[in-house]
């Protein structure tokens, strides 16, 4: 009978004892080969013979190439090897930190691995950029057990000093804080450091809205109806931007706008949504509806599967209808008219639009209908108000606010057309939007 493990290259004595898992060890890594460089590794193999005494073994395996492998990659490399071959009796949640486990190896293999499946594409760029840049930048060849709640500490007052916006150094100190909360839950460390640690104070955040002749001024000089249109969604619907280029005609009800998908940077990602808040239907202001459906008449495709907002794709995507960049959109299109009308360009973001629809909501309904509108996964967000949601009542809010603004203003939709875009037969549109839908369909 076997106890534990039984390794490999057992002679004929080692077939007359019972082989017991592998004590906890690191090995040891050497150099060996003439033409060739090799990094070998030597650890112990524990067991019992048949008088049940405890006997143990040396065993030499290779590990990798010299070339473009330092020492410490591969003395992981063989833990790695050690903790595989002893399966479950050895769990790798009990490999302890030296000196060889980096801040940088741990982030890039244990943390983003087990993290990044619960962000959306654009979390995941934007977030994988901040990790690299500021902390793996900072702490990267820091030994893990080494980091301490000081040096975490005085290098976020530093960000903080440095003059860096309260959004930098909040994600700074969101991920720090993650990372060695991860790394003590997995046995990496004994203590967290970062569990004391405390947010900076930060220079004072910027958080411009839209005023109502801003806004009038914006969406009088606009003279296509799909960017009226969009603009308008934009700003009397409060979709983030992400949702707004990923709505499809299915989503639009007559009544309410209901997102079954996202797009980030040209690509569309069908189910994909920030929150389960975020699927909730989306109350149109009465005074808007006449706008998308001007632009539904007029739109080339509008199968229940194609874009609102399409723009063609170029390169190998030449030709099909794909979702728009918002950044390239309002660059384009939407900016070079804002700038003759006198509004920054800081000012034409969908982020703005939102926070101006949020900071306008509160003058027109409770905190409760702001969030429903802005459908936020938590009050906190709008404000630390708790009510109960009466959608009714948000409609009613929205229609409020929405009248307030274009008070005196009527899109002149009727006489509104396409100016500037190569407007395609509604055949070669469509079949453009089926095959983006069947590539989807195959992605997923």
């Amino acid at each position: 009978m076997y106890e534990g493990i039984v390794l490999h290259d057992q002679d004929r004595k080692q077939k007359t004892e019972n082989y017991m898992a592998m004590k906890y060890q690191q090995g040891t890594v050497y150099l060996c080969g003439q033409k060739v460089k090799m990094w070998y590794g030597k650890y112990l193999i524990y067991g019992k013979d048949q008088d049940g005494k405890e006997v143990r073994r040396h065993r030499n395996i290779r590990v990798c190439p010299k070339a473009n492998t330092p020492k410490w990659k591969a003395e992981q490399l063989l833990r790695e090897i050690i903790l595989k071959e002893a399966g479950a009796s050895v769990s790798p949640r009990t490999l302890l930190a030296d000196d060889s486990v980096t801040f940088r190896w741990f982030v890039t293999e244990r943390y983003i691995p087990m993290r990044q499946g619960k962000w959306s594409p654009a979390y995941r760029k934007t977030n994988n950029y901040q990790i690299e840049h500021y902390l793996v930048s900072q702490f990267g060849d820091l030994p893990l057990r080494r980091l301490d709640e000081f040096g975490i500490q005085i290098w976020l007052n530093g960000l903080a000093d440095k003059g860096y916006s309260q959004a930098v150094v909040r994600q700074c100190f969101t991920n720090i804080r993650a990372i060695t909360h991860l790394a003590k839950k997995q046995k990496f460390l004994a203590e967290d450091p970062g569990e004391d640690v405390t947010m900076p104070q930060t220079k004072p955040v910027e958080k411009p809205v839209l005023s109502r002749e801003q806004i009038l001024a914006l969406i009088g000089a606009i003279e296509d109806v799909q960017d009226l249109c969009l603009l308008q969604v934009g700003i009397f619907c409060g979709l983030r931007a992400s949702e707004i280029m990923g709505l499809q005609w299915k989503s639009w009800t007559g009544e309410a706008l209901v997102p079954h998908g996202t797009a980030y940077e040209g690509q569309f990602y069908n189910g994909r949504l920030k929150t389960r808040q975020s699927k909730a239907p989306i109350p149109v202001p009465e005074q808007v509806r006449p706008v998308i459906e001007t632009w539904r008449q007029i739109c080339t495709d509008t199968l229940p599967d194609a874009l609102m907002f399409p723009t063609f794709g170029r390169g190998e995507r030449k030709g099909q209808a794909v979702p728009r960049w918002g950044k390239n959109y309002f660059r384009w299109r939407i900016r070079p008219v804002a700038r003759k009308v006198g509004i920054p360009d800081h000012l034409i973001t969908f982020q703005v639009m939102r926070r101006t629809l949020g900071t306008d909501m509160q003058k027109h309904g409770t905190l409760k209908d702001a969030q429903g509108m802005l459908r936020h996964a938590s009050i906190k967000t709008t404000g630390d108000v708790y009510m109960q949601a009466i959608e009714q009542s948000v409609l009613d809010a929205v229609n409020s606010r929405t009248a307030a603004v274009l008070k005196g203003w009527t899109a002149p939709v009727a006489t509104m057309g396409l100016k500037g875009r190569n407007v395609k037969g509604p055949e070669a549109i469509r079949r453009s939007s089926a095959k983006l839908v069947e590539e989807v369909a195959v992605s997923y």
